[in-house]
């Protein structure tokens, strides 16, 4: 039988949805009028901007990402394509790494102000900083939560298997 929400819980699950359809398209069409470049890319490429060496296991920089290898992977190729990451077999490793080139490190650069700026008018601007401490205590423990909760769904071949021994 399915247990439906309660009052309070609607409300979460109502403000959850609203951020998760508008943020994105708002984060969106800023950096593609500003930067030419969308969310995903740009966040691909932030994230590569921040290792060693600029580079990154493909399937390290898919779960960072929280994008599925598939997905990473048409980014990765788009990416190439506009001559700001390419990829690099790992010596010694299976796999492949993704590498920022020195033109996507500088595209990082370039768009970070405008982001960086609309992230706070969107997201910061309304909010107190007693608040924003909250909200980020919240949000990992909602994605610490997910993370597991999707880890032992089936199908994902990591189901609890604790009581298989």
């Amino acid at each position: 039988m399915t247990k439906w929400l309660d009052p309070v819980e609607q409300r979460a699950w109502r403000a959850i949805v609203a951020l998760m359809t508008r943020l994105p398209g708002a984060l969106d069409t800023q950096l593609q009028r500003e930067s030419g470049v969308t969310h995903f890319e740009y966040w691909v490429l932030t994230l590569l901007s921040e290792e060693p060496g600029h580079r990154l296991q493909m399937s390290d920089l898919a779960h960072k990402a929280n994008a599925s290898l598939s997905r990473l992977s048409h980014v990765v190729s788009k990416l190439e394509r506009m001559g700001w990451a390419e990829r690099s077999a790992t010596a010694g490793r299976r796999g492949v790494q993704a590498v920022l080139t020195d033109d996507g490190y500088h595209k990082v650069i370039e768009a970070a102000p405008g982001y960086l700026d609309a992230v706070r008018h969107l997201v910061f601007d309304g909010l107190e900083p007693e608040q924003t401490a909250q909200l980020a205590e919240l949000s990992e423990l909602l994605a610490d939560h997910l993370t597991d909760a999707l880890s032992r769904s089936p199908g994902s071949g990591q189901e609890d298997r604790s009581s298989e021994t």
